[in-house]
Parts: structure tokens; sequence; C-alpha cells
């Protein structure tokens, strides 16, 4: 079986799992947000697929602080980011981590102080409130644009994976991710 945690050469079995799975999952976020932004109010389509994104943002949430916590875990060993690339790389991925909690974390503050309440797989995690508390919705505001930026940031971390790692360099930094 394949080793569960990174090394220097590879990443392991946990952490191209949790890579994978949840590049899996932000693809169907933000296609959510894309159908909610270019359809209509009312089309079936926007409405089946804007009706999964807080679940799966908070699901993502989750996972993003599972993956960060086993990144950290995983520290030492990672495979090392060498030159002014690679801490354009190092500089790059803490800026998707940033937003990766970010993002999901201020419609959840929101969610917190709103009237709405949040329930998440039938559980209650935050109850509604008679009234919503303003500096808790205040940084929801911004929750839509971060997402954006986020998903540049992705498009720019698939464009280096498949164009200057594996088209360019022909180095094996897509091999070490994908096992």
């Amino acid at each position: 079986m394949a080793a569960l945690t990174d090394s220097h050469h590879r990443y392991g079995f946990v952490t191209r799992v949790l890579h994978w799975g949840m590049a899996l999952l932000f693809a169907a976020q933000l296609a959510s947000a894309a159908a909610h932004a270019l359809l209509p109010r009312e089309h079936a389509l926007r409405e089946t697929l804007w009706s999964y994104h807080p679940t799966l943002g908070a699901t993502l949430f989750v996972l993003v602080l599972l993956r960060g916590a086993w990144g950290l875990f995983n520290l030492p060993r990672r495979p090392p980011h060498s030159g002014t690339l690679g801490r354009a790389a190092v500089a790059g991925h803490a800026a998707i981590y940033a937003l990766m909690v970010v993002v999901p974390g201020v419609r959840l503050l929101a969610a917190a102080g709103g009237t709405r309440g949040f329930d998440y797989l039938g559980f209650r995690i935050f109850a509604p409130r008679e009234t919503e508390i303003a500096w808790m919705q205040a940084p929801a505001e911004l929750h839509g644009e971060m997402g954006w930026i986020l998903a540049v940031l992705i498009a720019g971390h698939v464009f280096m994976a498949l164009v200057w790692h594996r088209l360019v360099q022909r180095d094996e930094v897509l091999g070490r991710m994908a096992g």
C-alpha cells in the first residue's frame, strides 16, 4: 500500500485524496456559483446547483481545515520548493489556503449572526436570531468577490501544474501529486 504520509519525493495517499477530492468539490462549488451568476432567476439548473452551495461550502471549509492540519503535520517531509519560482509557489499556495478558509468563514460568521441561521446535513449549527448582528454580516459582503479571486488563483494553480510543470519544465511535480 502507498505511504500515507508525504515524503521528499512524493505526496502521500492522504494528501492526494484530500487534494483531488477537494478539487472535485471546488469544481462543483464554482459551477454552482457560475450558474447562480450567469443563469436567469427561476432557471431549474441555477436553483438546483445553488441549493447545494451552502452545504458544499461548509464541507469544503471542514476539509480545508483538515487538509491544512495534515499539511502542517507533513511539512518537514514534503517535497521542497526551491528558488524564486519555489517561493512564488509557496506564496500562491498560502494565498489559496487563506482564501479557502476566509471565503466560507465569512459566510459562516454571517449565518451565526443572521436571521436564517444555518443547518448542516440536518443538524442545527446556528439558530436563527431575531435581529441580524451587523458586524457579523459586513465581512460576508465580500464573499462572492473573494470566491472569484479564489477561482482565479485555482485556475493559475492548474495552469502552472499542466502547462508550466508538465509541458515546459517537464518535471515530475504533477506526478508527485497524482501518485
